[in-house]
Order: structure tokens, then sequence, then C-alpha cells
């Protein structure tokens, strides 16, 4: 069974884990709309990646609400 030699405390247990923290993510702003991006990655509002379009990006079809 494995059993620590000695106690690690807290400071040094934090020291450990002081690269473990979450980095916000780093959003850049699409050419095309303007609308806030991963980088390098196609744009999900109007489907463009590097001023040319990629994906073709569907109309939203709006519900009535009898219909639900």
């Amino acid at each position: 069974m494995a059993v620590p030699q000695n106690r690690v405390t807290r400071s040094r247990r934090n020291m450990r884990r002081s690269h473990d923290a979450l980095v916000a993510g780093n959003p850049n702003e699409c050419s095309n709309c303007g609308e806030l991006k991963r980088p390098h990655h196609v744009c999900g509002a109007c489907g463009h990646y590097d001023d040319r379009q990629v994906v073709a990006v569907t109309e939203e079809v709006e519900l009535d609400e009898d219909a639900a």
C-alpha cells in the first residue's frame, strides 16, 4: 500500500497546483459579421473562415406558439 513518508504541507500542495487553473478563452472578431469566434475556427454565425464562405448557414425557422 502506498503511504506518503512525510506530510505534504498546504503550501507545497498549492504550489504544485498553481498551473492547474483554467485559462479564459481568447475570442476574435469575425471579419465578415463581427461576431466573436474562436481563433482559427469557422464562424458559427455566418460560416466564414479567412474571408470566404466555407459552411452554408441556414436561416432560423420561427415556430408558432400554437404549433408547439
